[in-house]
C-alpha cells in the first residue's frame, strides 16, 4: 500500500472512530467495553465538535473521498444528536419550566 493510500485508510479510521464514540454516546450502540448502552451527550457533543475541528483544520487538504465521509458522517452525527436533545430530560425540564 502506498503512502497516499495509507494516509487515507488511516483518515477514514480516525474518523470512523469519532463516528463510534458519538453513536455511543448518543446511546445509538452498545459500549463494547461495557456490553451497555449508556447516554452522555456531552461526550456526543465532545466528539461531534472534535470532527468539526478536523474539517476546519483539513479544508483544502482532503481528497473527493475523505471530504464526502467526513462531511456525511458530521451531519448524520448531528441529526442524530439534535433527535437526542429532543428527547432528553434536560429538554424535557426545560420545557416544563417553560410553561
Amino acid at each position: 500500500m502506498d503512502k497516499e493510500n495509507k494516509n487515507t485508510a488511516l483518515f477514514l479510521q480516525l474518523v470512523s472512530t469519532y463516528e463510534m464514540t458519538a453513536m455511543m454516546a448518543m446511546g445509538k450502540i452498545k459500549n463494547p467495553v461495557t456490553d451497555k448502552t449508556e447516554k452522555d451527550l456531552d461526550q456526543a457533543r465532545f466528539a461531534i465538535d472534535m470532527l468539526d475541528m478536523i474539517i476546519e483544520k483539513t479544508k483544502g487538504n482532503l481528497n473527493d473521498e475523505e471530504n464526502r465521509f467526513i462531511q456525511n458522517i458530521s451531519s448524520q452525527l448531528k441529526l442524530n444528536f439534535v433527535k437526542e436533545l429532543e428527547h432528553s430530560p434536560e429538554k424535557k425540564n426545560q420545557n416544563e419550566t417553560d410553561n
